[in-house]
């Protein structure tokens, strides 16, 4: 079992004939992925051979879907085409679209996620400037390595990029049902809370681990909902917590106003609603091993 991607979804690519779209997609067809097709409008028609498999590219994400049957679709085009690919997705009604394009601007950003609201949020919109999801040993959409850890019990929601690679190597051994980057920009389509809400109610996660970083408040009414909401042990961990006071750091969403937003915040929230709060990644990962073993 995993949440919103699962071994059965049909999965495409926008921009899978440029560098980064091609490079990703043999690396998701290697991790057993079903991708079915691309889509670029000036190639459409066209197949692309990745390593003797052979995928068609479509003129747009309706006659993919239309023709594959796909589900879920990961956008690899360059930020000032993010909007336009998003907004075709979303009018397609497409399940899931992954959005990795890092530099999107945030009133782009703003733009299609208002346009999927009015739209009824048919469609769950994961990013932009994240890493993807992955469901361990089913389906990989994205760019997250699919060879780092192995299939289990533990649901991952994270911020950052390298940090969920890194959790995920962390307890490997235990391993993960899904584990969903959702991006660090101010504007993100999946929040905490989503990760939360659907960890919470798929079966066969037991615990989940909460990655959050310095800037915003979004972990602070992620412990809100973690009050009212979970039921099921939760451990987190802050990146940032070494970050020099009023300077900007990494992600356009880690900025810090007043004592809002700090990490010494943030960990206070979640302790205080009964989540574990690791000072660094290693520590959160033995405290999700003390959860998982009973301990």
């Amino acid at each position: 079992m995993a949440i919103w991607l699962t071994k059965e979804s049909k999965v495409i690519v926008q921009g899978m004939t440029g560098s980064e779209g091609s490079k990703h997609t043999r690396r998701m067809l290697a991790a057993g992925t079903n991708v079915v097709g691309g889509v670029n409008p000036r190639k459409a028609g066209q197949t692309v051979d990745f390593d003797g498999t052979e995928l068609p590219v479509f003129a747009s994400v309706a006659d993919a879907m239309a023709q594959t049957g796909a589900d879920v679709t990961v956008i690899f085009v360059p930020p000032q085409f993010t909007k336009g690919a998003v907004v075709e997705a979303i009018d397609a009604g497409i399940d899931l679209a992954v959005v990795i394009t890092e530099g999107v601007p945030v009133h782009d950003t703003a733009a299609f996620w208002a346009y999927n609201v009015a739209k009824g949020e048919r469609t769950r919109i994961i990013g932009p400037n994240c890493p993807g999801i992955a469901s361990p040993g089913a389906s990989n959409a994205g760019i997250i390595p699919a060879d780092i850890t192995g299939s289990g019990r533990i649901g991952l929601v994270s911020k950052s990029g390298t940090l969920t690679y890194q959790m995920m190597y962390e307890l490997r051994d235990i391993g993960f049902s899904t584990c969903v980057g959702i991006g660090g920009d101010p504007i993100i389509g999946t929040t905490h809370i989503d990760a939360l809400a659907a960890f919470e109610a798929d079966p066969e996660t037991d615990a989940i681990v909460m990655i959050g970083e310095i800037g915003g408040d979004a972990e602070e009414r992620a412990a809100d909902f973690i009050k009212a909401n979970v039921t099921k042990p939760v451990v987190g961990y802050i990146a940032g917590f070494t970050a020099p006071p009023g300077k900007t750091m990494g992600h356009a969403g880690a900025i810090i106003s007043g004592s809002a937003g700090t990490a010494e915040a943030k960990k206070a929230a979640l302790e205080a609603v009964g989540v574990k709060v690791g000072k660094t990644p290693t520590e959160t990962a033995k405290l999700m091993r003390e959860i998982m073993s009973g301990g």
